[in-house]
């Protein structure tokens, strides 16, 4: 029996780091079958001489919710992510109980049917998602299903609860436990309430992955403290978008590398992930303090959402203050006391260019998006360009990586932390999530201005051996499937 389908005259960047080299690539039963001198397939595609590597893999996405909503992922299938790591920085949509609104903006909403991570799997299975999906099980939710969203310490039995929670998502499959100590409920934790819960992954081989207690001013204390974390717990650590806020922290991501560094040669277990942009994004509430607002920090401030005023999306702050008569502090807080205001979600301008490629010279840097899937208003451009912008800006313009390194931090380094198995690179027998594009081309085209923009130079993508996406047109084959830690 022929191939199902042949990818001829292609480079071969086979996601290991290797050099490149020429050679066809079969598929066949949702697998690469050969990759050499192809023989005839049932259908063949010519890649004259552009690359084949492995699909790009997010290891930091905002998605759990995405793929009921928009199961075509069309965002990310167009820049090449064929499998998203979902429910970070401690939000996840699971636990849940079905009706519960657990807070306002929350990712799952009221009324989702799921209750743990296997009808999840199975809620989203049902709608035929375009990408591959693997999980983390996330501390806020974990604290918002247990405690709620009081503000103090949980009690004995409560994290006995949450502990609960835990084991049965790393028992179904969760690849490890996030947390967001900069956001509700997480802020309210300590310290020895959190290495409690990631120490339920011990026994599964999962990882932390943690949205430090802070990214600025005490960018170094949380370091040691996710470190403490890790260490007491006995797991792997990864450090999600790692950065040093604010123009008085630029530069700090240095002494944050060097500590991962030495406790690396120490004999822990620590990688990173960053998106290559200077700004970030989230729930605006998230980061306000209503009785001392940071002026500095508004002045660097985007809407990207708003419910209560759409007119502000994809406009500054300052601009908005100035055309209402208003101190930046004054809009800040009529945009988040609005009667929609937590569902506001925030650009922020805070990181120093030299900081990301500081970032992405690190060995141990992954690549991810932290996108945020809200599709009305003027969304964060990392959600639509973040990987062929690491292509393109910091492989072909900056020369920051290699393109055979770029690759392997987007795919094999990926899959290998976060367990994902027979995916990541060009090898027979693994699955063929594959990706056909020109280094010379590929190119972001999403901007803050205009973000819904899928890139350029990325000719073919493929999903468990089904071509989803193909010279910028997407099939809507559905071949995307609920990945499990296997253990």
């Amino acid at each position: 029996m022929p191939a199902d389908i042949v990818i001829r005259n292609a480079r071969v960047i086979d996601g290991s780091g290797s050099a490149p080299f020429e050679a066809d690539v079969e598929v066949k039963d949702g697998r690469i079958a050969l990759v050499g001198t192809a023989g005839a397939g049932a259908r063949e595609i010519d890649a004259k001489g552009q690359v084949v590597c492995p699909g790009f893999i997010d290891t930091h996405s905002h998605d759990d919710g995405a793929f009921l909503r928009h199961p075509d992922m069309a965002f990310k299938l167009a820049q090449g992510v064929t499998t998203d790591i979902s429910g970070n920085c401690g939000f996840s949509t699971i636990p849940n109980e079905p009706g519960r609104d657990y807070m306002p903006g929350d990712i799952s909403g009221p009324g989702a049917e799921w209750t743990d991570l296997d009808s999840y799997f199975e809620a989203c299975a049902a709608k035929r998602p375009a990408i591959n999906n693997a999980m983390l099980v996330g501390h806020n939710r974990v604290r918002a299903h247990v405690v709620g969203l009081e503000k103090r310490a949980a009690t004995a039995d409560e994290v006995a609860g949450m502990r609960g929670h835990v084991v049965r998502a790393m028992e179904q499959g969760a690849v490890g436990f996030s947390t967001g100590l900069i956001y509700e409920p997480g802020r309210y934790s300590t310290t020895d309430e959190v290495v409690a819960l990631a120490s339920e992954c011990t026994a599964y081989a999962g990882i932390y992955a943690t949205h430090m207690r802070n990214e600025g001013d005490k960018l170094l204390e949380a370091v040691a403290e996710a470190m403490h974390i890790a260490r007491e717990a006995q797991i792997p650590l990864h450090i999600s978008h790692h950065k040093s806020a604010g123009r008085r922290n630029w530069g700090r991501v240095k002494d944050s590398l060097a500590m991962v560094d030495a406790a690396n040669a120490e004999g822990m277990d620590i990688t990173l992930d960053v998106y290559p942009y200077t700004a970030g994004s989230g729930p605006m509430w998230q980061y306000v303090n209503l009785d001392n607002i940071d002026s500095e920090w508004a002045m660097g401030v985007m809407i990207a959402s708003c419910p209560d005023y759409r007119e502000f999306e994809g406009r500054m702050v300052p601009d908005i203050a100035r055309d209402r008569g208003w101190t930046v502090e004054d809009a800040v807080r009529e945009i988040v006391t609005s009667p929609q205001g937590r569902q506001v979600i925030c650009i922020h301008f805070i990181i120093d260019e030299a900081d990301i490629e500081t970032n992405l010279r690190h060995p141990k840097m992954l690549i991810g998006s932290d996108g945020i899937p809200q599709l009305r208003g003027m969304p964060h451009p990392r959600l639509f360009g973040t990987m062929p912008r690491v292509l393109a800006r910091y492989v072909r313009e900056r020369h920051v990586l290699s393109l055979e390194e770029a690759i392997r931090r987007m795919t094999s380094a990926s899959c290998e932390r976060f367990g994902l198995v027979d995916r990541g690179l060009v090898n027979e027998g693994y699955w063929a999530d594959l990706v056909l594009f020109d280094p010379e081309t590929v190119q972001d085209l999403a901007t803050y201005e205009d973000p819904k923009q899928e890139p350029a130079g990325i000719s073919l993508v493929m999903v468990n051996g089904q071509v989803a996406c193909e010279e910028g047109k997407h099939t809507g084959v559905g071949s995307g499937r609920a990945l499990r830690f296997k253990r």
